[in-house]
C-alpha cells in the first residue's frame, strides 16, 4: 500500500500534482489527479485501446458526484473552469492509497465514503465503487452525472452539433454511441433513479496542457445522471465497450488476486519492492499473439528501444520468463533488413524503424533473458540465425548509413536524422544529431558482437564464433585508441572522422555498465567519477553537463522550449539503473558501495509517492529541486530502478 494524507490531499497544489494510473493490459488505461480535477487531456476514466495496443479513445472523461446526506447536498468533485476551482470535492477527502488499486476516502458530516476505480485484466472497462464506512445517516443518496468526451486520447473535445447525445436504456443498462466511427459505451449500474440531463459542461481548463504550450480547454457533455441509494448496498457502476453481464464483485476479487499473484511470483520479502513489481506489471500489454511494452502512459506508444532496456526488470526481475520470451519473439517476427522496429505508430500497421541503438538492445535483451533462464534452445531455434543476419546487415550496411567502419566501430547517421535516444527533432533541426559514432553505440555493439560469440560457442558453431570473437577484438582496440578524452579524463561522446565531441553526457557510463566491457579498470573507475561529479541527481543522470554552454536547466515551456532541452541537461531517471551497475562494477571491493548506492536509489524511491503515485517519472529537471516532467509513467524509469533494487 502508498497512502497519501489528509494534509497534502486537502491541499489543491499538492493532490493536484500528483496522479493516479490503471491499465487494462491491453493499451487502455484510466488516469487523473488525487483532488479530482484532470490537468491533462490524457486524464480520463476510460481511455480504451480500440485495436489493441493502440487506437486509444477517451469514451469516459469522468464522474460529477453529489453525495446528499439527510438532504444536504455535498459536491464530491472538482473542476478547474476560467478564474474559478468548481466544485471544491478534495477539501472533503480524508486520504488516498493504492490498495492496490486507487482508493479515495471522504469525510462529510460525519459520514466516511470510500470510493474505488480499476480496470479489469484484458477488458476495455473501468470498475467505479462507492460505499458508505463510518456514520449512521438517516438517508444518504449519491448523484452521478457522468461527463463523456468520445475522442482520441491526443485530441479535445468541443462542443460539435453533430454529437449525438441520444442513449438507450435497459434493465441496469444505459448504451451510447455519439459517433458511428466510435465504440459503443455502456453503463451497468445498480441506480435506482435516471434523469435526462443533455448538456455540455464548458471550458474545462487541464493546467499541464496549457503549461506545456498546448490547447488547454475542453467541453464534455453529460447525458444523464443517475440516483443510487448508499444507505442499503455499495454504488457500483462499470463503464465498458462490451456489451455484457459483468459481475463487478467477481472482477474485483479475480484482478486483486491476480495483482497478489505477480507479487508473490516476484519472490521478495522487501515490501517496498511491491508497489514498483504492480507498477511494471502496467506496462506489459498484449500485441498480435504475443506481448509488448507500452513505454509510457498516457501518451506512449511500444517503442523498441525502450521496450528492450525496460525488458530486465518489467519481466526477468518480476520472475515473468515467459512474458520475457513473448516480448522478444514478438520483435523478431517484424525484423526488417537487420533492425527490429522502432515505434508502433498509433495509428496504422507500418513500423517505423528509424534507430541505431533498438537493435544492439535487443541483443542485450536476449542475453539477460539467457542468463536469468538457460533457455538456450529457444535462443538457437528462433533466434540464432536472425542475430547472425543482424550482424551481417551491419556490416554490410543498412538504412541511415548505418555500417562497420573500416576501424571495427559502428558508424551511424545522416544529415536530419537523430538515431540515438537522444532523438530530439524540431521540424528540419536535428537538436542532438550525433551522427558518425557514438559511444553508447560502440558499448552496445561491441556487446553485441560479444553475445552472439557466446552462443556461437554454445551452439558449436567454431567459424562464427572466430569470426565474432575477432571483430570484438577490432572493436575493442579502435575504441580505446580514439575515444579517451584524456584532458577530461572520461570518454568522447561522438566521434565522427577528425571531430570528437567533448560533451560530458551520460552515454559514456555503458561502457563500463554493459556485460562486456572494453575499459580497463582504471578508465572504467575515472567514467564512474567523471559521471557521478557532474550528471549525477537524486533523480537520475543529467543529459549533459551543467558546465556546458547549452546547457538547460528547467525542462518547461513551449514546445519548441522543451524538444531543445529534452537532452541539454534534463535528468532521465532510466539511466540510474546503469550507473549504478557501473559503480557496483568499479567499487565491487569497497564495502560501503551498497550503502552509497541506497542513498543514490532514495530520491527515486520517495519519487513514488510524488508524482504519479506508484510510478517512476520519464525525466526531471536538471537544476534543484529536480521537478518531475515528461511522462508521469515511464517503463524503462519503472523497470531500471526494479532491475537495480533487485540484485
Amino acid at each position: 500500500m502508498l497512502e497519501i494524507e489528509k494534509n497534502i490531499c486537502r491541499d489543491l497544489e499538492k493532490s493536484g500534482s500528483r496522479e493516479w494510473l490503471e491499465t487494462n493490459g491491453i493499451g487502455g488505461y484510466a488516469s487523473g489527479t488525487i483532488a479530482g480535477a484532470h490537468k491533462r487531456r490524457y486524464h480520463g476514466l476510460l481511455v480504451a485501446a480500440t485495436h489493441p495496443p493502440l487506437g486509444r479513445r477517451l469514451l469516459l472523461s469522468k464522474f460529477e458526484e453529489t453525495l446528499i446526506i439527510d438532504g444536504g447536498r455535498f459536491e464530491l468533485s472538482t473542476n478547474q473552469y476560467p478564474g474559478e476551482i468548481h466544485p471544491e470535492g478534495y477539501k472533503y477527502l480524508r486520504g488516498f492509497r493504492l490498495e492496490p488499486f486507487p482508493i479515495w476516502t471522504y469525510e462529510v458530516n460525519g459520514v466516511v465514503l470510500e470510493k474505488s476505480v480499476f480496470m479489469p485484466h484484458g477488458e476495455n472497462s473501468v470498475v467505479c465503487r462507492w460505499k458508505v464506512i463510518g456514520g449512521n445517516p438517516t438517508e444518504i443518496t449519491l448523484e452521478l452525472k457522468p461527463l463523456v468526451a468520445f475522442r482520441d486520447h491526443h485530441h479535445l473535445r468541443h462542443e460539435d452539433a453533430l454529437f449525438d447525445g441520444d442513449y438507450s436504456v435497459e434493465d441496469g443498462l444505459i448504451s451510447m454511441q455519439p459517433y458511428p466511427e466510435m465504440p459503443q459505451l455502456h453503463f451497468a449500474h445498480n441506480a435506482v433513479g435516471l434523469e435526462h440531463k443533455g448538456h455540455w459542461y464548458r471550458d474545462l481548463e487541464y493546467a499541464i496542457e496549457r503549461e506545456r504550450g498546448f490547447d488547454f480547454t475542453e467541453d464534455l457533455y453529460q447525458p444523464f445522471s443517475l440516483t443510487f441509494d448508499l444507505s442499503s448496498d455499495a454504488v457500483v457502476i462499470v463503464s465498458t465497450i462490451a456489451r455484457k453481464a459483468t459481475d463487478a464483485v467477481e472482477l474485483e476479487k479475480t484482478d486483486i488476486k491476480r495483482r497478489a499473484d505477480l507479487i508473490v511470483r516476484a519472490e521478495t520479502d522487501d515490501e517496498s519492492l511491491w508497489p514498483l513489481i504492480l507498477a511494471a506489471d502496467q506496462f506489459i500489454v498484449d500485441r498480435g499473439g504475443g506481448n509488448t511494452v507500452i513505454a509510457g502512459y498516457p501518451w506512449f506508444s511500444d517503442w523498441g528501444r525502450d521496450t528492450m532496456i525496460a525488458l530486465s526488470g518489467l519481466t526477468l526481475a518480476t520472475k515473468r520468463p515467459e512474458i520475457a520470451s513473448s516480448i522478444i519473439l514478438e520483435f523478431a517476427k517484424h525484423i526488417s533488413e537487420g533492425m527490429i522496429p522502432n515505434r508502433f505508430p498509433d495509428e496504422g500497421e507500418t513500423p517505423d524503424y528509424n534507430t541505431v541503438d533498438a537493435t544492439l538492445w535487443f541483443f542485450e535483451a536476449i542475453r539477460a533473458y539467457a542468463e536469468a533462464t538457460e533457455d538456450y534452445e529457444m535462443i538457437r531455434v528462433e533466434l540464432y540465425e536472425k542475430l547472425v543476419c543482424i550482424i551481417d546487415h551491419h556490416v554490410a550496411g543498412i538504412r541511415y548509413n548505418i555500417h562497420v567502419d573500416s576501424d571495427g566501430l559502428l558508424y551511424a547517421g545522416e544529415p536530419g536524422t537523430q538515431l540515438t535516444w537522444m532523438d530530439a527533432k524540431i521540424g528540419d533541426w536535428v537538436v542532438t544529431p550525433r551522427t558518425g559514432k557514438p559511444v553508447e553505440i560502440q558499448a552496445l555493439w561491441h556487446d553485441a558482437l560479444c553475445i552472439i560469440e557466446k552462443f556461437a560457442t554454445q551452439f558449436n558453431d567454431p567459424e562464427r564464433q572466430a569470426r565474432y570473437s575477432e571483430m570484438a577484438t577490432i572493436a575493442r582496440d579502435s575504441f580505446n585508441g580514439q575515444f579517451w578524452n584524456s584532458s577530461e579524463n572520461c570518454l568522447y561522446d561522438v566521434i565522427d572522422g577528425a571531430e570528437k565531441d567533448g560533451s560530458v553526457r551520460p552515454n559514456q557510463i555503458f561502457a563500463v555498465s554493459l556485460t562486456h566491457s572494453m575499459l580497463d579498470a582504471k578508465r572504467a573507475r575515472s567514467v564512474v567519477k567523471k559521471v557521478e561529479a557532474e550528471l549525477l541527481t537524486p533523480d537520475g543522470l543529467r543529459s549533459l553537463s551543467p558546465r556546458d554552454p547549452r546547457y538547460v536547466p528547467v525542462y518547461i515551456g513551449s514546445p519548441h522550449d522543451r524538444d531543445s532541452g529534452y537532452h541539454q541537461g534534463t535528468v532521465w531517471g532510466w539511466l540510474i539503473g546503469h550507473f549504478v551497475d557501473a559503480y557496483r562494477k568499479v567499487h565491487s571491493r569497497d564495502a560501503m558501495a551498497e550503502k552509497r548506492i541506497d542513498e543514490i536509489l532514495a530520491g527515486l524511491r520517495k519519487h513514488l509517492r510524488a508524482a504519479a503515485v506508484g510510478q517512476i517519472s520519464e525525466i526531471f529537471d536538471g537544476d534543484p529541486p529536480h521537478t518531475s516532467r515528461g511522462c508521469p509513467a515511464q517503463a524503462w524509469s519503472v523497470a531500471e530502478l526494479l532491475r537495480v533494487l533487485s540484485k
